[in-house]
């Protein structure tokens, strides 16, 4: 299987320096900038009345309200990978093995890349994905290879990529099934992971399949309401923007994650084209719905430049080559 470009790298390593905001250094057995981010602020919900999002039948619905006022306590965050005009598949490398080491129970939809891809990234990041699966604590579900078996053989049960098969799929109730048994708690004496993680990579895959923009908020949102909010979990889920205007169910989907999420990681290549010693910037928009107005988004830009085995943040014009 073909690889993505610019996969092979391990931690994340920000570059000390004399510019403010960059006293940090990120490694792969760190918790990270990223991974720090991604948790680490309060979250509280506006009154909203809750509609029936997914048909006329709400049976399957998680029983948390997402929109509740009494649902004003901290639940798990949200946290939005967008990449444009470059590759931020390391971003989601990052995310998975800081789960991973983190001892969290984490459910990954790959609709992009193969299994044997993530596990050798998964290798170069010091986590093994194998050992990961075979003891319960990945639930991996191989878009690439599901797809292939839901087109061309019968399933004798729902599939979670079901709406393959049919012609009028108006949901993704069976992919929201596999999620929330996935992730769901086993009674047993003790707690054996930390909390639950929902990483999809990428959402912008189910546009492609066939399924509307609102079908797949529908199903962010009842993942949100059961791995966020009843699950005290966290999501990372990632978005190509084209950048095409024409393209309006890319933009729906992106506006739309983009006013629910918490924290908003957007990898974008460099507007002067490729450059040796600069892959791209990344901007962060740290969102605290909490706080006032004034002081409630914090954004910072910062270059990178991907290493085979570290990915070096520097502020603009402080590129080790130019210095």
């Amino acid at each position: 299987m073909a690889r993505r470009p610019g996969t092979g790298y391990l931690g994340v390593v920000v570059r000390r320096g004399s510019t403010r905001g960059l006293d940090w250094r990120l490694g792969p057995a760190e918790s990270g900038l990223l991974g720090h981010l991604a948790y680490s602020q309060r979250l509280t919900v506006r009154s909203r009345t809750e509609r029936n999002w997914l048909g006329p039948s709400p049976s399957w619905a998680p029983q948390a309200d997402l929109f509740s006022p009494r649902s004003s306590h901290s639940g798990g965050k949200l946290t939005l990978l967008c990449d444009a005009k470059t590759d931020g598949s390391f971003l989601v490398h990052h995310f998975l093995s800081f789960y991973l080491k983190a001892n969290c129970k984490v459910c990954f939809v790959a609709l992009i890349q193969s299994f044997s891809h993530y596990s050798i990234v998964g290798q170069k990041l010091g986590v093994s994905l194998t050992m990961a699966r075979e003891r319960g604590q990945l639930v991996f579900l191989e878009g690439l290879k599901s797809a292939v078996d839901v087109v061309f053989q019968a399933q004798k049960e729902p599939h979670p990529l079901q709406f393959l098969r049919e012609a009028n799929a108006g949901n993704l109730k069976p992919l929201f099934e596999f999620v929330r048994e996935a992730l769901k708690p086993i009674d047993s004496g003790e707690a054996r992971w930390t909390y639950p993680v929902l990483l999809v990579d990428d959402l912008s895959v189910l546009l492609s399949l066939g399924m509307g923009a609102v079908a797949v908020l529908d199903f962010i949102h009842y993942c949100r309401a059961t791995v966020c909010w009843e699950l005290k979990g966290n999501m990372v889920v990632l978005v190509h923007d084209s950048g095409d205007a024409e393209d309006e169910e890319n933009d729906i989907l992106l506006n739309g994650l983009s006013h629910q999420s918490h924290l908003i990681l957007r990898a974008e290549g460099l507007a002067t084209g490729f450059c040796r010693d600069v892959h791209g910037q990344l901007r962060i928009l740290w969102r605290r719905p909490s706080q006032p107005t004034v002081h409630r988004d914090q954004s910072f830009t910062y270059q990178y430049k991907i290493q085979d085995k570290s990915v070096s943040f520097f502020a603009k014009g402080m590129s080790p080559a130019v210095l």
